[in-house]
């Protein structure tokens, strides 16, 4: 469809077919029960016109559902638009993949492309249209349940997975290939700044702050073309974000010129009454439409008020043509007024979805995002070797994570199931372990049989609801009866070794004592063969963690790129009256970057081709990286920047490039980096990009904490 006859169609519609088109209603409402119809109808105050005439449609599941959907849709529709079929598609479709979390710890950008793609491709023959994904929220605070929808605490590497997750989904050409959707970058914006880590809570922060640290990874998900935004639940500045006029007006329409659909989060448009900022539905739809909302998920402000709205010149029906337009637009760029049903193929869907193609890679992909943490020469384990593999999460199937919709826990592979496949000289209970509250007949049989292994795998971790959506924790420790348990397996084997489940960064004291710690994430449908490769060394693990793990919650939040202060500690460690603790460390027990290998790699000390920038020109950083050991692998090789003097307070480092760097053993390989003047620039108190002209110190390394430095000076 051409652009003219998108518009000659906004002509033809009513003033409510208009607004119908802002309203997106869950798929029950499109049920064949209609009993299944009446209880959310009467709740919502919809009629059957509404319902027939609503733009899209949330959580369609299957490729024959998606078809009886549209076709009874176009059936009912007098112009004949199609709706579109969204959907929570965050780490994958039915073949799981590692939470976003566990993937932002892969540092591997062609990996989370991979996974965007087959996700994608599942959901597309399943006759989905629109994923709300990809998420790109800054998180610092590992308390807020969504951190496992993150990848991770650093802008740069956030705004760099951002780019791929967008170009995996969609492709090249979303109206000829139907084996992608359309992307939904979310929340916009600084959700995951939530103070205290609780869901939906206020977030409080500086403009050069949200510009500097928050923006950027909404903004490089929309020049790598994201189709559609969603707002968040938290208030910026003071204003929801479902009702913030200069959010979406001035920031993402003028200085992003973002030209896209803006969806609300469910319900969040009419939660401006409970935020205070709305006295009632008809204030809310007001507030919304103005600031930007081109659909509303699940309430019916729109519905019920914006022809009263209109009519009374409160809100300019040219606002109201320029949201519906947008849909449309995004209708026509789907394909779906020449092909309504899209990819949607029930044949194909059962040849695609989670086929062994798919399974493989996510477990690839798997092992890709875990990160060893600990590990006292007791990995890899040998083929000769005894091991007991015991505690809660050793036969578990519940490795999904949340927000795995159409995942099923029966097709995961557990930790026992993929350690049967590589040793037979295994110790597994029978009992069922409970997470929680395990019963004295399954600790009794777990104790025994750690008495007789030569080392012992204990299995921990989160529920899987633990982590995700409302549900945030003030508390971040393992379950009191794991941590009591992992002490009772070492009063009769020592040689433990823990692997850890989990959606966020955890406070992992009370396992210290453990010679080795594994953290899987939540790893999805292959976790456990990815797990047990690693542990029995079929891969050599190369995750780095993308967010840092404190020694304690009472650390919280912590971060590696943490601004100056005027008494830093580093100066006068001993000194009282400095920016310190009296009880714990600065530092995080396992920093931003940070992760083991069973290869030993030796940086040499880093060098410039120049001590002098300008902004013409550009100079290199090397350093020299060697494989001292026998096992091929590979390395993240981190590249940081420190501004010594700013005109504002500059962060201690920042991350600024990686690479990967893959050596046999004995190899050695010279690893660059180049620094240009575009690099050195952030956010001045003018809130506009630029540089400053000075001292700057370039650190590499293999985390954002064991670094060696240089520096160079900018002149302009």
């Amino acid at each position: 469809m051409k652009q003219q006859e998108i518009l000659d169609l906004l002509k033809k519609m009513t003033l409510e077919e208009k607004i119908d088109q802002l309203l997106q209603l869950a798929a029950e409402f499109y049920s064949e029960n209609a009993e299944e119809r009446t209880g959310p109808m009467a709740d919502l105050g919809l009629t059957e016109t509404t319902i027939a005439n609503a733009g899209t449609t949330l959580g369609v599941s299957g490729a024959e559902e998606a078809i009886r959907i549209q076709k009874k849709y176009l059936e009912k529709n007098r112009l004949g638009i199609p709706t579109i079929l969204m959907a929570d598609i965050i780490h994958g479709f039915r073949t799981i993949f590692p939470i976003p979390l566990g993937l932002g710890s892969s540092w591997d950008l062609d990996a989370a492309e991979k996974m965007a793609e087959i996700s994608a491709k599942e959901a597309a023959v399943s006759g989905l249209h629109v994923t709300f994904s990809p998420m790109v929220d800054l998180v610092r605070d590992p308390r807020w349940g969504r951190v496992m929808e993150s990848t991770g605490e650093d802008s740069f590497l956030n705004s760099r997975f951002a780019e791929r997750f967008v170009k995996g989904y969609q492709g090249e050409n979303l109206k000829e290939d139907f084996s992608r959707v359309a992307a939904c970058v979310k929340h916009f914006a600084a959700y995951g700044a939530a103070i205290a880590g609780r869901d939906y809570n206020t977030v409080n922060m500086s403009e050069r702050q949200l510009r500097e640290s928050y923006l950027p990874g909404y903004q490089a998900a929309l020049v790598a073309g994201a189709k559609l935004v969603m707002t968040s639940f938290n208030t910026v500045d003071g204003i929801p974000a479902t009702g913030n006029k200069w959010l979406f007006r001035e920031i993402l329409r003028k200085e992003f010129d973002f030209q896209g659909v803006v969806i609300s989060d469910w319900g969040a448009v009419k939660e401006l009454i409970p935020h205070g900022v709305a006295k009632d539905e008809k204030e809310a739809a007001k507030q919304a439409l103005i600031a930007g909302v081109d659909i509303e998920m699940m309430t019916t402000c729109y519905s019920n008020y914006l022809r009263e709205l209109i009519e009374e010149g409160q809100v300019p029906v040219e606002l109201l043509d320029e949201a519906v337009g947008r849909i449309l637009e995004l209708k026509n760029e789907l394909g779906l007024f020449e092909q309504p049903f899209r990819g949607a193929d029930p044949v194909k869907e059962k040849e695609i979805v989670l086929s062994n193609e798919h399974r493989a890679i996510a477990c690839e992909i798997a092992k890709k995002s875990m990160v060893l943490l600990k590990n006292d020469d007791i990995l890899p384990f040998k083929k000769e070797e005894t091991i007991a593999i015991i505690g809660p999460a050793a036969a578990s199937k519940k490795i999904l994570g949340a927000w795995s919709w159409q995942g099923k826990s029966e097709e995961a592979i557990s930790l026992v199931e993929g350690a049967t496949s590589l040793s037979k000289k295994l110790l597994i209970g029978n009992e069922v372990f409970d997470y929680l509250e395990p019963t004295t007949a399954a600790i009794q049989e777990a104790l025994l049989l750690a008495e007789q292994a030569d080392k012992v795998v204990v299995a921990l971790g989160e529920l899987e609801e633990m982590s995700g959506e409302a549900a945030s924790r003030s508390d971040i420790r393992l379950p009191s009866a794991q941590l009591a348990f992992f002490q009772q397996v070492l009063e009769v084997n020592d040689q433990v070794v823990v692997t850890l489940y989990n959606g966020r960064p955890l406070d992992l004291q009370g396992i210290d004592e453990a010679k080795g710690i594994v953290e899987a994430w939540f790893p999805g449908t292959e976790g456990g063969r990815a797990l047990a490769a690693i542990l029995w060394g079929k891969y050599n693990p190369s995750g780095r963690l993308s967010m840092s793990f404190p020694e304690t919650v009472g650390q919280v939040p912590i971060y590696y790129n943490c601004d100056n202060t005027g008494r830093p500690f580093e100066t006068t460690p001993d000194e009282k009256y400095v920016s310190k603790y009296l009880d714990v460390s600065n530092y995080a027990k396992y920093p931003f970057g940070f992760g083991l290998s069973y290869s030993d790699f030796r940086y040499s000390e880093i060098s410039l081709t120049s001590d002098e920038l300008t902004p013409t020109t550009e100079i290199t950083v090397s350093v020299t990286l060697k494989n001292q050991s026998a096992y091929a692998g590979e390395e993240t090789v981190q590249l940081y920047i420190h501004d010594l003097v700013g005109e504002v307070v500059r962060p201690v480092k920042e991350l600024k490039g990686f690479k990967k760097v893959q050596l046999a053993p004995s190899e050695e390989k010279i690893v660059t980096f180049s620094i240009d003047e575009s690099l050195l620039r952030y956010v001045h108190s003018n809130q506009e990009m630029s540089s400053d002209a000075g001292e700057f110190e370039a650190m590499v390394g293999p985390n954002s904490r064991e670094v060696s430095s240089v520096r160079f000076n900018l002149k302009k």
